[in-house]
C-alpha cells in the first residue's frame, strides 16, 4: 500500500539528518515524501528534546498536528523527545499512534505497512539503540532523501552519533548514548551521493566533530577524512560545526588553513569563559586553553571566522562570573556568536545544583551579551565595505535580488548577503559581490557571474 507522508523536522542539523535518512527508507519502500500535510495519509513528527524552548516547541508542533488532522490520518512521533519522554507523551496526545526513540526509524516501513489504522504503537524502553550496549555507528537505516528530489546546494552530513562528554548540563549522553564514529567510507559514499544531486557545500555534525575517531584505533581519523572530502567533485565547501577546544590540534588546524575548500570557518561552542563555572560545567577547556586556542587559529589562519555558543545564568553563576563573560567577549570579539539562557534539565548533575538562577535574570544576562556581540558584528561587517566576496546563493527573490552566504557563514545561523545583480542566479551558484553596506548581521552590494579559471 503506497502511502503519502509528511515529515516536520524540529531540532538541530543532526535531526534534519536523521529527517532525511527516514525520508529514503520510506521511498525504498514504496512510499512517497510530501511537502503538504494535507495531502498526507501518515504525518511524521521528528522531535528535538535537548532544552526547555525546544521540548515546548516539538510538543505544540505534535499538539496542533494532534488537533488538525482527519481522522484517517496517522501521527507519528519520533526524535529526542519521544525517546526521553515517550510514556508522558503517549498519555498526553492520544491522537499520536506511534511513539519512537533515536535509534527506532528502520521500524517505520513496517509499523505503517502492518499496523491498522488507530493502533498504538511504542518503541520501548526507549534506551539508545533499544539496549544499554552499544556496538559502533548504527548504519543500516540507508540513502538519504529529501523527499522531492530536487537539487541541495549545500547538506549537513553526521559524523557521529552520541556523545561521551559528561557536561553536566546535557541531556545528550542520556538520550543518545555514548560517541559512535561513523566509518570514513560511509561518510564518503553518503557525500558522493550529496555531490551528484548538486551539493556544493557539506556541514560537517556530530555532538564533537573534534571527538571523531576518538572510539576508533589510530589517531588523526578527522584530519584524514578532511582530505578525502575535499577530493569528492562538485564540492566546493566543507564545514566545521561543534568543535569542542580540546580537541582542535594543531594538525586540524594546519588542514583547515592549507585545503581552499575547507571554509575558514570553525564553531567551538564554549559555553563559558570563567574557570570556575567551566568546573562546575564539567567541561575540560580553562580560559587559557581557551584564549590559546582561539588566538593559534587567528594566527595560523588570519581570515578565519570562529563562532562560538555560550550559556548565561548557570546554577550559581555569580555576578563577577557573568562580568567575566562580558569581558570576554568584548576582548575575543568574536565573528559569530550565539547565547543561551541556561535551560535546567532533569536527570542532570546542574539540575540539582543550588542557587538556580531566576527566569528573568538569565534572560537579562543573555540579553546582555547579544548586545555587546551586535556591536562587535556591526564593526565586523563594517570592514568589509569596499571588498568583493565569494558568495554562495541561497535564495533567488523578486526584483533581481538574491540572498547567500560567504565562506565565512553557516546555513540557517550566520550572517547573510543580499545582493543585486544583472545577471541570472539558481540556488547552489557563486556570485562575486561588491560590499556596498553593512548591517549588524548581513551585508549587501551588487553581484556578478563567478568566472571560473
Amino acid at each position: 500500500m503506497r502511502l503519502n507522508i509528511y515529515i516536520r523536522t524540529l531540532g538541530c542539523d543532526k535531526n534534519t539528518v536523521d529527517s532525511e535518512c527516514v525520508a529514503g527508507l520510506l521511498e525504498e519502500s514504496g512510499h512517497t515524501i510530501t511537502g503538504d500535510p494535507d495531502a498526507a495519509d501518515v504525518i511524521l513528527v521528528n522531535t528535538c528534546g535537548f532544552i526547555r524552548d525546544a521540548k515546548q516547541e516539538s510538543v505544540d508542533a505534535i499538539l496542533d498536528f494532534a488537533v488538525g488532522k482527519r481522522s484517517e490520518q496517522r501521527l507519528i512521533v519520533t526524535g529526542c523527545l519521544s525517546q526521553r519522554y515517550g510514556d508522558e507523551l503517549s498519555d498526553l496526545i492520544p491522537e499520536a499512534e506511534y511513539f519512537l526513540g533515536v535509534n527506532d526509524y528502520r521500524m517505520l516501513p513496517t509499523l505503517i505497512e502492518a499496523s491498522p489504522q488507530g493502533q498504538r504503537v511504542f518503541a520501548g524502553p526507549y534506551e539508545p539503540n533499544g539496549s544499554k550496549e552499544f556496538h559502533g555507528w548504527d548504519d543500516s537505516i540507508g540513502p538519504r532523501s529529501s523527499g522531492a528530489g530536487a537539487l541541495i546546494h549545500t547538506a549537513p552530513i553526521k559524523i557521529a552519533e552520541g556523545c561521551s562528554n559528561a557536561c553536566s548540563y546535557c541531556s545528550i549522553p542520556a538520550i543518545r548514548g555514548p560517541y559512535r564514529s561513523r566509518p570514513a567510507e560511509s561518510i564518503l559514499q553518503e557525500a558522493g551521493r550529496l555531490a551528484g544531486r548538486g551539493c556544493k557545500e557539506l556541514v560537517l555534525v556530530a555532538q564533537d566533530v573534534a571527538a571523531y575517531g576518538q572510539d576508533l584505533r589510530g589517531t588523526g581519523h578527522l584530519v584524514r577524512l578532511l582530505q578525502a572530502l575535499v577530493k569528492i567533485e562538485g564540492i566546493e565547501w566543507v564545514r566545521l560545526m561543534y568543535c569542542y577546544e580540546e580537541g582542535i590540534t594543531d594538525e586540524l588546524i594546519d588542514t583547515i588553513r592549507t585545503e581552499p575548500k575547507i571554509c575558514k570557518y570553525i564553531d567551538i561552542p564554549l559555553q563559558h569563559s570563567c574557570d570556575s563555572i567551566l568546573q562546575r560545567m564539567n567541561r575540560l577547556s580553562t580560559r587559557a586553553s581557551i584564549k590559546s586556542t582561539i588566538n593559534k587559529l587567528r594566527k595560523q589562519i588570519p581570515d578565519i571566522a570562529i563562532r562560538t555558543t555560550l550559556i548565561v545564568g548557570f546554577p550559581g553563576e555569580t555576578e563577577e562570573e557573568f562580568d567575566d563573560v562580558k569581558s570576554f567577549v568584548e576582548s575575543m570579539k568574536f565573528e559569530r556568536l550565539g547565547v543561551f539562557a541556561y535551560s535546567q534539565e532533569e536527570g542532570t548533575p546542574a539540575a540539582l545544583m543550588a542557587p538556580q538562577i531566576p527566569e528573568a535574570e538569565k534572560e537579562r544576562r543573555r540579553d546582555e551579551i547579544m548586545q555587546l556581540q551586535c556591536a562587535i558584528s556591526l564593526e565586523h561587517n563594517r570592514r568589509r565595505i569596499g571588498q568583493t566576496i565569494r558568495v554562495l546563493v541561497d535564495e533567488v527573490n523578486e526584483g533581481g535580488t538574491y540572498t547567500g552566504r560567504t565562506m565565512q557563514d553557516a546555513p540557517d545561523i550566520d550572517n547573510g548577503v543580499l545582493f543585486a545583480s544583472e545577471d541570472d542566479f539558481s540556488p547552489g551558484e557563486f556570485a562575486c559581490v561588491t560590499v556596498e553596506d553593512a548591517f549588524d548581521y548581513d551585508l549587501a552590494g551588487t553581484g556578478r557571474k563567478e568566472v571560473r579559471p
